[in-house]
């Protein structure tokens, strides 16, 4: 029997990296599923937080070699594999821990990719075709961008910045998902138009979540239990809060309340602009940026979504061209200017810090690496639902867009005495409305067919609105 040689293990680098993950895992499952099934109409909550879930059946592995923009993927499956060094080949990185460590840090940034971008097609997108296409644009879009600035590909050679996935996971996903959702078309007019969450409460235990699990996020990505991670925490959490309180300012300001719903959307900037930047720039620089994350996305979301014709017409259920795709854009280019030459250094970097260090060209670089993973996100996402497109449906049919977690998943997110057993898995094969929200209606079962009773639908929108039975809407 060979012994393993564990000579490079350093137990306090292994533990914290495991935390970190298993933090960044947390943020998915339960906290993005959680957030999600909250935010959405009741018809919607399992479907919804039963998205999150679908990233974990993709295949693990991990890059070994040097092709150009991918390095030479395979998998790490055997014992000698997983208890190897961790070592990123391409850009010579190594760590103190085991391959295994690494390649389940590198998994959860990876699903909780998926999952952010789930929120773009939430209440209209087949399960059967996000299944599917979940594994093809990890492994055809996300692999790349990771490889090109984390794992010594042409962005990380250039000398962009990225600490812990601004670009890489958050201006990939906000892209994907606002092509994504242009692709697989609008919700239903009624749920556009009423869209009011059905449980703020689980929002802001999902969001809480979110923000804690973000400490793993970044404070993970030293690849140590370094000086440089504990910046990170810190500055994470800094411009969080004044991103936070930033949006809820201006929520104020303009409607007169300070909406939970928004602050949530200006905590989750704050989170996403401090990304690229956590471990390289001063907690001064930390405030201003959770300024800006509070305020930039706030006006793309409430001034610029409503008036551009562009915008109006995609569809995103959450927002996450805004929260991501804008948040990450502002982060990363913020980054150019306030990285410090200690920062970088600290985190292994030999760049000599941003603009304010006079550092201008980084800047440019900054430019470029967003312009590149936006413009392959856009490329690769529609390659694929354009083609899966022609296997599956993309969008659910217009009969369980209009019932929801019933008829998709044959299973209701509330139920009250036995209205949990009412389901089509136990063999029902009639149903009448039991929420008063009026879109489930009476459902017939004709040869495995759903059948609508378009009359009957009609008669139950038509009511006048029922505060008992949840029918406020607000201006």
């Amino acid at each position: 029997m060979v012994v393993p040689d564990l000579s490079y293990l350093d137990h306090g680098d292994n533990a914290w990296q495991l935390i970190a993950a298993g933090l960044v895992g947390l943020q998915s499952i339960p906290g993005l599923a959680v957030l999600y099934a909250g935010i959405v109409k009741k018809k919607w909550a399992i479907n919804s937080a039963f998205m999150v879930f679908m990233p974990s059946l993709h295949f693990l592995s991990s890059g070994w070699g040097n092709a150009p923009f991918v390095g030479n993927p395979g998998p790490i499956t055997t014992m000698d594999q997983n208890l190897a060094q961790a070592l990123l080949p391409a850009s010579g990185l190594k760590a103190a821990f085991p391959m295994a460590t690494m390649v389940y840090f590198q998994f959860v940034f990876a699903a909780i990719t998926v999952v952010i971008m789930a929120g773009a097609f939430l209440g209209r997108m087949s399960f059967t075709a996000w299944m599917i296409f979940v594994p093809f644009w990890i492994t055809f879009s996300y692999v790349v961008g990771a490889f090109s600035i984390w794992g010594g590909g042409f962005l990380a050679q250039m000398g962009a910045i990225d600490y812990s996935g601004g670009y890489v996971i958050h201006v990939s996903s906000g892209t994907a998902g606002f092509v994504g959702a242009a692709w697989i078309g609008p919700r239903l007019l009624k749920d556009r138009e009423d869209s009011q969450p059905n449980n703020v409460l689980m929002v802001l235990v999902g969001a809480g979540i979110l923000w804690i699990g973000w400490n793993g996020f970044n404070g993970g990505d030293p690849y140590a239990a370094s000086a440089d991670a504990g910046v990170a925490v810190l500055n994470t959490n800094v411009c969080t809060a004044v991103s936070l309180l930033t949006w809820t300012l201006l929520d104020i300001f303009y409607y007169k309340k300070p909406a939970v719903v928004g602050a949530v959307q200006g905590l989750i900037t704050g989170l996403v602009a401090i990304t690229p930047a956590a471990g390289v720039i001063d907690c001064w620089a930390a405030i201003c940026m959770g300024i800006l994350s509070g305020s930039i996305p706030w006006f793309s979301m409430n001034m610029t979504n409503k008036k551009a014709p562009f915008m109006r017409k995609v569809d995103d259920t959450l927002g996450v061209v805004h929260t991501h795709l804008v948040a990450g854009f502002v982060g990363g280019i913020f980054t150019s200017v306030f990285a410090t030459p200690d920062g970088c250094a600290a985190y292994g970097l030999t760049i000599p810090g941003g603009a304010i260090a006079g550092n201008w060209r980084q800047v440019w670089l900054q430019l470029v690496g967003a312009l590149f993973i936006i413009g392959f996100n856009i490329v690769m996402t529609s390659v694929i639902l354009g083609l899966l497109q022609f296997v599956v449906p993309l969008r659910m049919l217009e009969a369980a867009l209009l019932i929801g977690d019933d008829a998709i998943h044959g299973e209701e997110a509330y139920a009250i005495f036995h209205d949990g057993q009412r389901s089509l898995l136990y063999g029902d094969t009639s149903r009448r409305p039991v929420d008063g929200d009026g879109e489930l209606c009476r459902l017939a079962i004709i040869e495995g067919q759903a059948l609508v009773n378009n009359e009957q639908a009609q008669a139950s929108s038509s009511r006048k609105d029922n505060p008992i039975s949840g029918d406020v809407k607000r201006e």
